[in-house]
């Protein structure tokens, strides 16, 4: 039980923060439609919608770190489960864009 809390809270402390990803180079996806994505998005971030996620996921080299978000968070752990089960080593959930944008500009 111990080391099952130790494991949870390391893991989040060695995970790096999404402004220093984007830094490095991480690709921001947002998989909300075109519609949400016109209404306003991330600065440099690419729209593909999570039900065109699949199709277009080739874009990318499958070590090429991802932050996918959309709306709330739910899309976008949805995306991240996708592209990790099609080999993707680095991907990252964003969260809801709001959030996502709050924490670029840190």
């Amino acid at each position: 039980m111990i080391q099952w809390l130790k494991n949870i809270v390391s893991s989040s402390e060695d995970k790096p923060s999404l402004a220093t990803l984007v830094q490095e180079g991480a690709i921001l996806i947002d998989v909300r439609t075109q519609g949400e994505y016109l209404s306003g998005s991330a600065n440099k971030a690419v729209n593909i919608p999570l039900d065109q996620l699949v199709a277009k996921s080739d874009r990318y080299d499958k070590e090429t770190p991802l932050i996918v978000f959309c709306r709330s968070g739910m899309r976008s752990q949805q995306a991240k489960r996708v592209l990790e089960q099609l080999g993707y080593q680095r991907v990252y959930n964003g969260g809801g864009v709001r959030t996502l944008i709050r924490q670029l500009e840190k």
